[in-house]
């Protein structure tokens, strides 16, 4: 299938007619194609198609496609069923009334090149762009950021369903890919009635023992593939059958291999004291190889992918109120659009993803003066280097947790004077350091400082001090610019001030809350981590041109409901 560039067709005089007479008020098809038409165009995802064979169909009406699809959250069937019978969507693709669509299936290939050619962004950035040289994003203004969890589009498995679900997921694609040498090297019958249907903890035996026992069949079935593919004989395609090194991985992270008394070979599932691989390593379904487990707090436990928005904010909420009200119905502000959108796996910290963020902004000339993030604890290398960039992060740090400092008692390091041009510490009790020593711990530079012994002996001080054996004080500092940013960003965020400041966060709570409900944004449609940013990208388009279109017809924003009683409960106790 090869590309001739030509964007959007124009539209036919037929449908322009209809669609203006049966639709007097438009619509947001409509007005996507009046306002954006520019956005969507051929040539960003030249790569991604060939430039012989049969024409293929337009990559610009296809991304307008998939852009409605998800303001709808349509699924691929009834996306392509609203090409045939929408006249807003024909006049939106530039589309004959009498035009009969395309497949469904057509959709699904898209996103396949959009994504193996790592083109997901490229509407999602146009579109930024538009809205820059439109003077509705500019730089140095503030943003903020905020990330949610998403379930991965595959079943949650157990350790047990993992390991049997990956024989199982190696066993279909050996059988079509090579069925003569997988007939040829086990019992298919005996295979086929232990893995034909999927592994399901319901149809599981419910005693321990056998479960266990069940665990071992799984085990030394993964191991004899897993020999047969590697063996000498073995053709090297074999092996490197997705499903086949999948297989092999589990196989490594679920089972230990040790020989007995009698030098031969037992297999047995680890346990706590084996060890597993670490969080972001480790494989949690056979079929999705992006898709891990992950914690936050004590409640949330989830299988799947993490994605962080960042948007442009203006004021604080209660001054976005009284602005509103004063131009009324939201006549005049700008919209708060979405300027990034940032997947990961579901083990990276929110803190890991901010540099990526900032840098992705800078690059679009989005940067902001201030950065509104939730608590993710920078470090204060993250700290410095958006200073450096001229931007400053608003956001929790992780407060000092010394012993002291935990314990609110005794001195902890900023009872203590630092000299960084005579390089000593001077402590609450008038005493100088001894020892400077630069190190680097966790790959960062630090500086321990020591007190002497003989200086920490007779100190009066010295059980509110220390309490280490040698009975002296050991401070560990970060160099001078570090510290002193640390230093003042744990000050601030005691204030009164800056808590008000960072109650501006919290307004993005509702972009959140708007991706779930318009695109469900917080379930994977997709396998695999180019896919489900591919999904996070033309997401955040999609709530990009809701809120445009609400720009654009002056639609005040949606206030949260208050209920009768809770307006009664408000005038009493006022």
């Amino acid at each position: 299938m090869s590309m001739q560039p030509k964007g959007l067709p124009e539209i036919p005089e037929q449908t322009a007619v209809v669609a203006r007479a049966a639709l007097p008020g438009g619509g947001l098809p409509i007005r996507l194609r009046d306002h954006l038409a520019g956005v969507f165009a051929d040539e960003p995802f030249f790569d991604a198609f060939g430039v012989r064979g049969a024409p293929g169909m337009s990559p610009a009406v296809l991304s307008l496609v998939t852009v409605l699809q998800f303001a709808e959250n349509l699924t691929d069937r009834q996306a392509a069923e609203a090409v045939r019978d929408r006249l807003s969507w024909k006049y939106a693709l530039g589309r004959e009334l009498t035009d009969a669509g395309f497949d469904f299936s057509v959709l699904s290939r898209f996103r396949a090149r959009v994504a193996e050619h790592g083109l997901e962004r490229v509407v999602f950035d146009r579109l930024l762009e538009h809205c820059k040289d439109a003077g509705l994003v500019a730089a140095g203004g503030r943003q903020r950021t905020d990330s949610t969890h998403v379930i991965s589009a595959v079943r949650d498995l157990n350790r047990l369903e993992l390991a049997g679900e990956s024989v199982r997921a190696a066993l279909e694609a050996l059988a079509t890919a090579a069925p003569s040498w997988l007939a040829g090297t086990i019992d298919v019958t005996e295979f086929a009635e232990r893995y034909g249907p999927r592994v399901d903890g319901w149809r599981m035996p419910s005693s321990q023992t056998e479960r266990d026992r069940l665990a071992q069949v799984f085990g030394q079935d993964a191991l004899a593939l897993c020999r047969a593919a590697w063996a000498a004989g073995t053709p090297v395609w074999i092996r490197e059958i997705e499903a086949v090194g999948l297989l092999r991985q589990v196989l490594v992270q679920t089972y230990m291999i040790r020989s007995d008394a009698r030098g031969r070979q037992v297999i047995r599932k680890r346990d706590a004291e084996d060890g597993v691989p670490p969080g972001q390593l480790r494989l949690a379904s056979p079929y999705d190889t992006d898709a891990r487990w992950a914690a936050k707090g004590e409640h949330l436990f989830w299988m799947g992918y993490k994605v962080h928005l960042t948007e442009t904010c203006g004021t604080l909420p209660e001054a976005e109120a009284e602005a509103e009200a004063e131009a009324g119905a939201g006549a005049g502000m700008l919209p708060n659009l979405i300027t990034d959108v940032h997947t990961t796996d579901a083990t990276v910290p929110d803190v890991k993803a901010t540099a990526p963020i900032q840098r992705k902004l800078a690059e679009h000339g989005v940067k902001p003066a201030e950065h509104y993030l939730d608590s993710g604890y920078p470090s204060a290398d993250l700290i410095t280097d958006a200073l450096k960039q001229g931007i400053r992060m608003v956001t929790p740090v992780l407060l000092n947790h010394s012993a002291q400092a935990r314990a609110a008692e005794g001195f902890d390091k900023n009872a203590f004077t630092i000299d960084w041009k005579a390089r000593q510490v001077r402590c609450p009790a008038d005493r100088t350091s001894s020892h400077r020593n630069p190190v680097e711990q966790h790959g960062k530079d630090a500086i321990v400082i020591t007190f002497s012994v003989l200086t920490c002996r007779d100190c009066p001080f010295q059980k509110q001090c220390t309490t280490s054996g040698a009975g002296r004080r050991m401070l560990t500092l970060r160099p001078q610019e570090l510290h002193e940013n640390l230093a003042r960003a744990r000050a601030e965020q005691k204030t009164a001030t800056w808590k008000n400041k960072y109650a501006l966060r919290a307004g993005v709570e509702g972009t959140v809350n708007q991706a779930l409900d318009i695109t469900g944004i917080r379930r994977a449609r997709y396998r695999g981590l180019p896919k489900v940013r591919l999904q996070h990208a033309f997401s955040a388009t999609a709530i990009n041109v809701v809120r445009l279109d609400a720009y654009w017809t002056d639609s005040p924003l949606r206030r949260t409901r208050t209920s009768r009683l809770q307006r009664l409960a408000y005038h009493l106790t006022a």
